[in-house]
Order: structure tokens, then C-alpha cells, then sequence
């Protein structure tokens, strides 16, 4: 028993996850990916459709403190973020927090750390895509009259859907991108992110011409109570900064350019939720913000600026190209973090094998976009999808405790960047993760724990027995 416990505690040394790393069978992940990449990889993970749609369910809960509830999701996102940026530059790797908990708290919390983050990615890919066609039609009903069918726009039994064709197709977009090599992605990704922060730009340039001091007082209408409840629901916002720690091995600067990354990322998605907050609440009163009409509460604030709707097709336009760079930046970091545990021997080897001549993991990939693909055509994914937010929570909270550790057990490991007021700042991190987390509802608990369940069954299934850090110190 005691020799089982140990192997499920073992932890896999920093220095030889690095040594491991870029490597897979048949070949080389290959370093492409610039600081300005890897902040856009990231920038591209965060601004989705959250502040399309958020947005007009957080207003009536705070009014036009709603600017402070953003101020106050993003420090509680900062502890967090200086935790990755230390781990990130210290073990740069494709892993993110599944490697960073291998190598500070072992074999089975790693895995469970990977089990989370394939909540977060696979599951929330899939639900960010399902939208897709709503956008799509949004944007074209503004544009040409005309939308889609339900039938192909939405999931089985779902306002009259058959099969989400559009969600299908916007994985397959990203799946044809993510083929053709890193660099490539992440120069799509680059542009789409330019593009959605351009609308987004655009929104507050037109927003403010309509801005009216008088509709941001009072500016605490609902007290200190509605500023964290609507933080609560805001920080969702700012999940997906740390999807540049998942190119740890196709960045050329790894060790300089993944913190920079994740905190430049953190700070221009803050600058941006901040700005739009403060011009929607400027230019339309905090009190006929519907939060049943919340998809086309941007575009609705547009209109009423400019008194048209060609304002608002922009606007469209801009979540529609917000999901794609969401779904590929998603769907990039997911296979990356299968590459990495494959490679441990967690999970089966196809994941790891790399295409020598287009240097990036094929079969995971296309593994990866066929499950995404059934998630999102056939399936409703309801509350399931709500489940991505307390894994990605979950993870955060473990690459706290990460920092934690590894500064008492190897205090003189080299670290390109370390986490300031140490430990306070992780200490931090992990009690806001705690506190988010006990604020989600029960049903959301229960789809976790459900999927910690299987997890923890397939781990014992598979990994435990093909564990190569376990083979190797017999």
C-alpha cells in the first residue's frame, strides 16, 4: 500500500521535464512562436464572446460599478496569472499546470490537473462553438435579411435543431489551421485577434458620443454586494490567459517571453473590459440593460448611437470573428496539454506522435476536433458547460500551491520570473479560487465531481499502469 501511495505522490523533476521537452514520437514540436504571438494566443483565449454577452447580465447586478466588478475580477485573475508567468518561465513546456503539478505535487494530483483542463478546453470549445451559428445569423439577418435554418444552427432538440452544422464547421476551420503548423495558427490568430479588438475599439468610439455622465450616477446603486456579485460572473471573462504556458515548446524565448506574455495578455484584456464597461453604462442607462437580451446588448447601444443598424452588423461581425479565435486558440491549447501527457505515458502515444514534415501532433489533433465536433453538433451541452469554469478553477488553485512548493523544495532552481510578495500573492491566488468556486451552484459541483469520477477511473485504468516515470524508478 505504501509503495502504491508513493508512485500516486511521486513528483517528476523540473529539470527532466524540460530536458523532455519538444520532443514526441516520430519528431520535434518546432520554435516558432514570438512574445507578440504568444500574448495574442492568449489575448485570442480570453476576449470571446464574454463581453458580447456578459456584459448585460452583470450590469443589473451592479450597475454602473460594473467598471469596478472588471477592475476587481482582474486582480483576482493577477494572483493567479503571476503564479503561471513563474511556473511558466521556470518549466517551460506544452503542459501548462497538468506539468507544473508534476513536477510539485505528483502523478495523480498532475492528473487530475489534466483531467480539469480537459474540461475546460474540450467541453468549453465545444459550447463556445455551439453559439457560432447564433452569431452567424445575427450578423447576417442584419446584413442580408435572411438566416440560417434552426435545423443546421442548432443541437438535437434545441429550438428545432437537427445537427449544428455551424459549430461543426467552425471546428473543422480551426482544425485546417491548427494542420498547417504553429507559426501559421498563430498568425490567423493574430489577425482575428486585431480584428475583434478593432470592433471592440469601434464600439467605444461610437458609444461615447452618446456618453451621458448623468447615467453613471449613482454609481453604486447596489451596494459593495453588487460589485462581487457581478465580479462572480465577469471573472469567467478572464479564463484563458494562460493559454500561451501551453506553447511552452513552439516559443522561441520561452524562459523571457511566456510570463511576459500572460501578464501583457491579462493587462490588455483588462484595459478593454474596462473601457467597453464604462462606454455601454456611459451611453445607455445601467437600468434598461435586459439581462434576457444579453447577445445584443453591444450591438443594441450602437444603434441607438448612431440611430442605424450598420453599427451594430459591425459589431456582429466582431463576435462572430471573437468565436473563431476562441476555438482555435482553445482547441490549440488542449491538444497540446494531450501531447504532454501522452508523452508521459498517461495516456495512449498517438497523442504525442508528431508529423516530421508539418512538425505538429496530427492524429492528436484530429482526435481532438472529432470529439469537439460531436460535442458541439449533437449535443446540448447545458449546465455541462458552466462545469468548465470550477475545473479551470480547480487548475489555478493547484498552480498556486505549485509556487508554493517548488520555492521550499528547490529554492535555487533558476526562474526567469518570480511571483512578487511572495507568499502572499499564491496564498491569495488560492483563497479567491476557493471563494469563486464556492459561489457556483450545486448542479455545477455535482457535473464536476461526476467528471472527477471518470477521470480518476480512467487514470487507474491506464496511466497508472503505463506511467513511464513509474517504469523508469522500478
Amino acid at each position: 500500500m505504501d509503495s502504491v501511495v508513493r508512485r500516486l505522490l511521486r513528483t517528476k523533476p523540473a529539470e527532466q521535464i524540460v530536458a523532455e521537452g519538444g520532443h514526441g514520437e516520430g519528431g520535434e514540436l518546432r520554435r516558432t512562436m514570438t512574445l507578440w504571438q504568444l500574448t495574442l494566443f492568449s489575448v485570442g483565449a480570453t476576449l470571446g464572446t464574454g463581453i458580447f454577452v456578459i456584459l448585460g447580465q452583470a450590469v443589473p447586478k451592479a450597475g454602473p460599478a460594473v467598471i469596478l466588478a472588471f477592475v476587481l475580477a482582474a486582480v483576482t485573475a493577477l494572483f493567479s496569472a503571476l503564479s503561471y508567468a513563474e511556473l511558466a518561465g521556470t518549466i517551460p513546456v506544452s503542459g501548462s499546470s497538468y506539468s507544473y503539478a508534476y513536477a510539485t505535487l505528483g502523478e495523480l494530483v498532475a492528473w487530475v490537473c489534466g483531467w480539469c483542463l480537459m474540461l475546460e478546453y474540450a467541453v468549453s470549445v465545444a459550447a463556445v462553438a455551439v453559439g457560432w451559428g447564433e452569431y452567424l445569423n445575427h450578423f447576417f439577418r442584419d446584413l442580408f435579411g435572411w438566416q440560417l435554418p434552426a435545423a443546421i444552427t442548432h443541437s438535437p432538440g434545441d429550438q428545432g435543431g437537427v445537427i449544428n452544422v455551424t459549430a461543426i464547421l467552425i471546428v473543422l476551420l480551426a482544425t485546417w489551421l491548427l494542420l498547417r503548423g504553429a507559426s501559421e495558427s498563430a498568425t490567423a490568430n493574430a489577425i482575428f485577434v486585431l480584428i475583434k479588438i478593432a470592433v471592440l475599439v469601434f464600439f467605444c468610439v461610437v458609444a461615447f458620443t452618446a456618453f451621458e455622465s448623468g447615467n453613471l450616477t449613482p454609481f453604486v446603486p447596489m451596494g459593495v454586494a453588487g460589485i462581487t456579485a457581478a465580479a462572480s460572473q465577469v471573472f469567467f471573462s478572464y479564463i484563458g490567459f494562460d493559454a500561451a504556458s501551453t506553447a511552452g515548446e513552439e516559443a522561441r524565448n520561452p524562459k523571457r517571453d511566456l510570463p511576459l506574455a500572460i501578464l501583457l495578455s491579462l493587462v490588455i484584456v483588462t484595459v478593454v473590459y474596462v473601457l467597453v464597461a464604462l462606454a455601454a453604462v456611459g451611453a445607455m442607462p445601467w437600468q434598461q440593460f435586459d439581462p434576457e437580451t444579453t447577445e445584443a446588448s453591444l450591438a443594441l447601444i450602437a444603434d441607438r448611437a448612431t440611430g442605424s443598424t450598420w453599427a451594430g452588423l459591425i459589431i456582429s461581425f466582431g463576435a462572430v470573428i471573437a468565436i473563431a479565435s476562441v476555438v482555435l486558440t482553445v482547441l490549440y491549447g488542449q491538444t497540446r496539454i494531450l501531447f504532454a501527457m501522452s508523452r508521459d505515458g498517461l495516456l495512449p502515444r498517438i497523442f504525442e506522435r508528431i508529423d516530421p514534415r508539418r512538425q505538429v501532433p496530427v492524429a492528436n489533433t484530429l482526435i481532438v476536433a472529432t470529439f469537439v465536433s460531436v460535442l458541439a453538433g449533437f449535443i446540448p451541452l447545458g449546465q455541462l458547460a458552466e462545469a468548465t469554469s470550477i475545473g479551470t478553477l480547480f487548475a489555478f488553485a493547484i498552480v498556486n500551491v505549485g509556487v508554493l512548493v517548488l520555492r521550499r523544495t528547490q529554492p535555487d532552481l533558476p526562474r526567469s520570473f518570480r511571483t512578487p510578495l511572495f507568499p502572499l500573492t499564491p496564498i491569495l491566488g488560492v483563497i479567491f479560487c476557493v471563494v469563486v468556486m464556492l459561489g457556483l451552484a450545486g448542479v455545477t459541483w455535482l457535473a464536476f465531481a461526476i467528471w472527477m469520477a471518470v477521470g480518476l477511473l480512467a487514470y487507474f485504468l491506464y496511466g497508472f499502469r503505463h506511467s513511464r516515470l513509474s517504469r523508469s524508478v522500478r
